[in-house]
């Protein structure tokens, strides 16, 4: 235990020192009866590691005894005693004589299951001891780089890794059963509107790919800027905070939905982004209700969609930069308290990795963050929207339309994420290229220019893509969308819009 701990324990509470929890005879026990029996092995070997015991020297033969019979060999006193003279560590594993004790401290080699749950379990205790000494000695000062809010979160990823590593072992489950969730999943979409397994995205066509969005997935949302990554997620969780409520109200209209949906805004602040959600539902432009310049009329409308946006299961976090272990404290909090459902973070790269960790490069650390966020949605069973920066590969290419190869500190978001989608628009770059006159030998050619320019943005106007480039569990493939610039708006293409 740490020396500053003992200091206290002696000198302030007058206690003796406490030795660490652990089981010798549970140990001795098990390594008995593996000698014994070696199919005993096969009970455990699913959670029952060599660091899980205390005695060095028991952790040293249990590792020989896996090694063993992980190769399709005998492991008994004899074998081991051969091993260990071969590598020179017979004495240090105590010699023939303590090989001889282990076999005869077997008690019965039906009890190997309980006695390697009773080793696990004091390994898990010496854990938390750990973790309370390294929480203590950073209270105390131990690293002032680390503030209070910073040890919280760094003790919570401590004990969430620990929960990762060290739970217990998840059993199989019969194909019987898989087939019985299977068919759930698949009645539901049979009796929701629209036939969409998972939580709607208020996008139809959207839906109609993806079957909507589904537990347990990690979703990227990626584009340049400019494209409208913020406004088509923004209206990706409305779409979902409204179907949760109009589920929950179709039979009472009055009850409260079961889950809710979280924006984590790292760039916008809770205010920002209120506000383009309210032009957006409200059809005014947030220039104009920014400066004011908006009439009484357009003021009441704004008033009544903040009223019926205000009913929805929607909370929006702007805490900068937030850590993975900060975002996964939140998350658990809402979801035992209100429910959730979905969660965006808006946009991964200003997200930090667990505090006190230092990743040697970006790209490591972009590692950590996706992976940390694949496990949140695996562990939370909700689906987690991120949005990423694209490289300035794009605009170096003629054709600017994203690939995976673009996504921004790429390769672990493209591994760990379960789809990948870019946000496209033509229009925005088609404005850029406007044909200037001095460009032009004569005044016919550039007519002829912007003739053709106005054209082909007549073609663009108002449309956007979403490609999707990878999805685990169905098509790939482009759907098209509607956008609206001065509300940054996205809709369904087919529908009638009014944009005046």
């Amino acid at each position: 235990m740490n020396a500053g701990v003992n200091d206290i324990d002696k000198s302030i509470l007058g206690l003796t020192p406490r030795l660490p929890p652990s089981n010798l005879e549970a140990e001795q026990a098990l390594l008995g009866a593996l000698l014994a029996n070696n199919k005993a092995y096969e009970r455990i070997s699913d959670f029952l590691a060599p660091e899980h015991f205390a005695d060095a020297v028991h952790g040293r033969i249990y590792q020989s005894i896996s090694r063993r019979l992980e190769a399709g060999q005998l492991a008994d006193a004899v074998t081991l005693k051969t091993e260990f003279e071969h590598n020179g560590a017979l004495d240090e594993v105590g010699g023939t004589p303590y090989l001889s004790q282990l076999l005869a401290s077997m008690v019965g080699i039906i009890n190997a299951t309980e006695y390697a749950k009773a080793i696990h379990d004091t390994w898990l205790r010496r854990q938390l001891i750990d973790i309370g000494e390294d929480l203590v000695n950073l209270a105390f000062g131990a690293n002032p780089e680390i503030d209070g809010k910073g040890q919280i979160e760094s003790a919570e990823q401590s004990l969430f890794q620990l929960a990762e590593k060290g739970g217990a072992e998840r059993s199989m489950i019969t194909f019987e059963t898989a087939l019985a969730g299977a068919i759930n999943t698949a009645e539901k979409a049979f009796r929701r509107p629209g036939h969409v397994s998972g939580l709607s995205t208020g996008l139809r066509d959207l839906d109609k790919k993806t079957g909507g969005m589904h537990p347990s997935d990690l979703m990227i949302l990626a584009g340049r800027p400019g494209m409208g990554k913020t406004a088509l997620a923004t209206k990706i969780g409305f779409g979902a905070a409204k179907a949760l409520l109009e589920e929950a109200r179709r039979t009472d209209p009055n009850a409260r939905p079961k889950g809710s949906v979280v924006i984590f805004s790292l760039e916008m602040s809770s205010e920002q982004l209120a506000t383009r959600l309210l032009s957006e539902e409200a059809r005014i432009s947030g220039d104009k209700i920014r400066r004011g310049e908006i009439s009484q009329r357009d003021f009441d409308k704004f008033v009544q969609v903040s009223r019926e946006l205000g009913q929805l299961p929607l909370h929006i976090d702007d805490t900068p930069a937030i850590t993975l272990s900060g975002l996964r404290t939140r998350c658990r909090r809402l979801k035992r308290t209100q429910g959730l459902s979905l969660v965006i973070v808006d946009y991964l790269q200003l997200m930090r990795p667990a505090a006190g960790t230092k990743p040697e490069s970006r790209v490591l650390e972009i590692s950590m963050i996706t992976q940390g966020l694949k496990a949140i949605a695996k562990e939370l069973e909700v689906p987690v929207m991120a949005l990423s920066q694209l490289s300035r590969a794009v605009e170096s290419r003629d054709d600017k339309r994203p690939q995976l190869s673009d996504l921004r500190e790429s390769g672990s978001i493209e591994q760990d994420a379960d789809m990948v989608m870019f946000v496209y628009r033509d229009e925005y770059y088609l404005q850029q290229r406007t044909p200037k006159q001095m460009a032009f030998d004569g005044e016919d050619k550039f007519q002829n220019a912007l003739d053709k320019w106005q054209r082909d943005m007549e073609l663009v106007h108002n449309k956007a893509e979403l490609i999707i480039e990878k999805q685990r569990h169905g098509p790939t493939g482009k759907i098209d969308l509607f956008f609206e610039g001065e509300f940054t708006r996205f809709g369904d293409l087919d529908q009638v819009h009014d944009i005046h």
